[in-house]
């Protein structure tokens, strides 16, 4: 098993009354230097293994399908990315300066207790995700069992658990168990787990992407594609919502990103790391998605429909199906055991891309925000367990019976509940404080840093507020006519942002000196 922080190795250099306080634990200490191992190599690993997953694989196809050509699809992604790659960059600074993670972060801006608003929100984001991502995975795996072994769809017959088919509740309960039983062995083996997924996936969808275009004979149609899009108006409506999806996609790690460069070696292999991994990966993965599907629609004489094959598990099952796919005369591959060989490799790195972006994106982060509530009771690994339980609570099946709907309002939604948590605390630590904490008192009851700060409940809330209208309406919870805030919530997180920047930022400056520096 991997060696943890103890309590003691935690204390080393901080002050020794610390280790009484109800906000201290060695899992939510600032990071010793001696285990400060993460590289330049282990953050581009992170991002490369958390982007090459099935959504961001199918990202370019839900753009492409409300009209985008593949070229404005892919700058939609790669702006997306580099806007939201700017807060990931900033929140990622005191991480590897002082050693600390996001909700002991938070307290600077939120206060002691008040640290629990953010973190519980961030957390619950992220309970919602490990259930979706966890479905996703175990669909996966059912997928290629039933293609190599179509009896094993049956099992069960009719009967249901919790809305799930028997066959289906089996391998989201082997997926659960994976991912549970890998952050169990802690944040080092989280590191060493990532380091080897990301080579892996992308050496998988290479070959993937390899074998589609060498079958196809090219790279099919889709390339020459034109925008539906008659007038640049038309475009620009449906793209600043795409834009804000795209940045909802990773405003979650943009919080939390210092729960990883707590472990960084220095502030310049965090970042470097960070930007050759994020924006590059989740354009060429997406771009990948978008070759494969043209060529597969070639491969299949378009007897498939486009907006289907941008599923790649559905990909794969036609690729190792014994039965041979519509249009086709026969199976793709016609030997058994090289079906049986192809399918056993599809599954692997279709379950590692799953559970790398499970366990980085959506168990560290809820881990230690429940571990805060709670420090001395709760530690990282039973907020690991917390976070899939919740996962299983939320039912991820039912809130995907309408996929595509659910997830653009999932993520322009909480974008527009995280955008402002991330202005606040971007705005405290670099124009407030000047990037200087004191870290002891972070960790005490009654230090500088007060329990609440009504400043940044205020900002938070003016910050969500406007895009509550169009939020509800965009969910049919209220039906009216479109207007001014349907408008506004397409740009749910940029308003957010900014509106909570601006007053943190006024409120701060009224308040005593002693609250602000």
């Amino acid at each position: 098993m991997a060696h943890e922080i103890t309590k003691e190795e935690a204390l080393v250099g901080l002050p020794k009354d610390l280790a009484e306080s109800p906000l201290f634990s060695a899992d939510l200490a600032p990071v010793p230097d001696k285990h400060r191992n993460w590289t330049t190599y282990s953050f581009a690993a992170l991002w490369i293994s958390m982007a090459h997953c099935i959504p961001t694989y199918m990202m370019a196809g839900g753009l492409v399908a409300v009209g985008m050509n593949w070229w404005q699809a892919l700058l939609t992604i790669g702006l997306g990315n580099a806007i939201v790659l700017v807060p990931i960059l900033l929140n990622a600074h005191p991480g590897t300066k002082y050693g600390i993670p996001f909700p002991v972060l938070a307290r600077a801006s939120f206060g002691t207790s008040g640290a629990n608003v953010p973190a519980v929100l961030r957390a619950l984001v992220a309970c919602g995700w490990f259930g979706i991502q966890t479905f996703i995975g175990g669909e996966a795996v059912k997928t290629f069992l039933i293609a190599v072994w179509p009896a094993f769809g049956t099992i069960g017959g009719d009967v249901s658990l919790l809305g799930l088919s028997i066959p289906s509740a089996i391998t989201f309960g082997i997926f659960w168990v994976l991912n549970i039983a890998i952050i169990l062995y802690g944040m080092n083996a989280v590191r060493v787990f990532e380091n080897w997924a990301a080579p892996i996936v992308l050496v998988m969808a290479g070959l993937l992407l390899g074998w589609a275009v060498w079958r196809a004979e090219g790279v099919g149609t889709l390339l020459t594609q034109p925008s539906q899009f008659e007038s640049f108006g038309d475009f620009w409506a449906v793209f600043i919502p795409s834009l804000t999806g795209m940045i909802g996609f990773w405003a979650t790690l943009s919080l939390n990103i210092p729960d990883f460069t707590r472990y960084g070696k220095s502030q310049r292999e965090q970042m470097l790391g960070q930007t050759l991994g994020l924006p590059t990966t989740m354009i060429a993965f997406s771009a990948m998605g978008v070759v494969i599907t043209s060529a597969m629609h070639q491969v299949l004489h378009g007897a498939v429909a486009i907006d289907q094959l941008w599923d790649p598990v559905l990909v794969l099952s036609h690729i190792t199906s014994p039965v041979a796919p519509p249009g086709l005369d026969a199976p793709i591959i016609a030997d058994g055991t090289t079906r049986i060989v192809v399918a056993i490799f599809a599954l692997l790195g279709v379950a590692v891309a799953t559970i790398s972006v499970n366990i980085a994106a959506n168990v560290v982060s809820p881990a230690n925000d429940f571990a805060n509530l709670a420090p001395r009771h709760i530690t990282f690994k039973i907020g690991g367990v917390i976070t899939g339980v919740l996962g299983i609570v939320m039912m991820p099946w039912k809130l995907m019976a309408s996929a595509d709907a659910y997830i653009f309002n999932w993520l322009v939604g909480y974008s527009a509940l995280l955008g402002p948590v991330a202005g606040i605390m971007i705005c405290d630590y670099f124009v407030i404080r000047d990037k200087t904490l004191d870290v002891p008192d972070l960790y005490r009851t009654e230090g500088r840093y007060p329990k609440w700060n009504p400043v940044a409940l205020v900002a938070l809330v003016i910050g969500v507020l406007p895009n509550v209208p169009g939020f509800l309406h965009s969910t049919h919870v209220i039906e009216a006519e479109p207007g001014f805030f349907d408008d506004l919530y397409v740009y749910a997180w940029f308003t957010g942002f900014l509106l909570a920047f601006g007053v943190y930022y006024a409120g701060m400056r009224l308040r005593s000196p002693a609250l602000s520096r």
